[in-house]
């Protein structure tokens, strides 16, 4: 690095001052940083494509099963692998800084109204509030909780009582002293007579 300082006497340029710096070794780490962000991006994209293919697998087998109860068990498998890979695809953009949580909400919720109106359920949930940016660590495990929320709503808490599905679904988000309120509300049949979050086995509510 060369910087020249001209030396001034009276108005009259009477030298320069060159003052010479050896930045290679700067240089050579500002390479390195830059390789092993793109080393960190380029993972996971692979880890999204990864999930991708074993949801993808995953709903192949489904597909071949006779039992209602596995190939439930085997959409709720894809669901959550679909999810974790949204999140891992927001992350591969951003690394470890904070994450637009809104944009990864939105992905989420059309995804969800894409397996509802594929399950004949007409709903498409919708998003009311901002959950704005949150630190990455928090990204995957509340993408699960608002996957879980969401899709249980849709489930099991839309329709009415001749069995007919329909109604909606609004995820609310709020920011209130550096916290964040996630609330999901259907205006669906409720919950069943007798239900009990302690005595359920669903993996959902864990």
């Amino acid at each position: 690095l060369l910087r020249c300082l001209p030396l001034i006497d009276e108005g009259n340029v009477t030298g320069a001052l060159v003052l010479l710096r050896d930045i290679s070794e700067l240089r050579r780490r500002d390479r390195l940083l830059i390789s092993m962000d793109a080393t960190i991006r380029e993972i996971h994209h692979r880890v999204k494509n990864n999930l991708q293919t074993v949801a993808s697998l995953l709903r192949i087998q489904g597909r071949r099963l006779q039992s209602p109860e596995a190939r439930d068990a085997l959409d709720e498998a894809v669901r959550r692998v679909r999810a974790i890979a949204v999140v891992h695809d927001t992350l591969s953009q951003t690394l470890d800084g904070p994450v637009n949580f809104d944009d990864v909400a939105d992905r989420l919720l059309a995804m969800m109204g894409e397996l509802a109106s594929a399950d004949g359920t007409g709903s498409v949930p919708t998003r009311s509030g901002s959950f704005g940016m949150l630190p990455a660590a928090l990204a995957t495990p509340l993408s699960m909780v608002l996957t879980e929320l969401v899709q249980n709503a849709i489930e099991h808490g839309l329709g009415d009582r001749s069995g007919a599905r329909a109604g909606s679904v609004v995820v609310e988000a709020r920011r209130l002293d550096g916290q964040v309120e996630l609330v999901v509300l259907d205006d669906g049949v409720g919950l069943p007579h007798g239900f009990s979050v302690a005595t359920s086995g669903g993996l959902g509510l864990e």
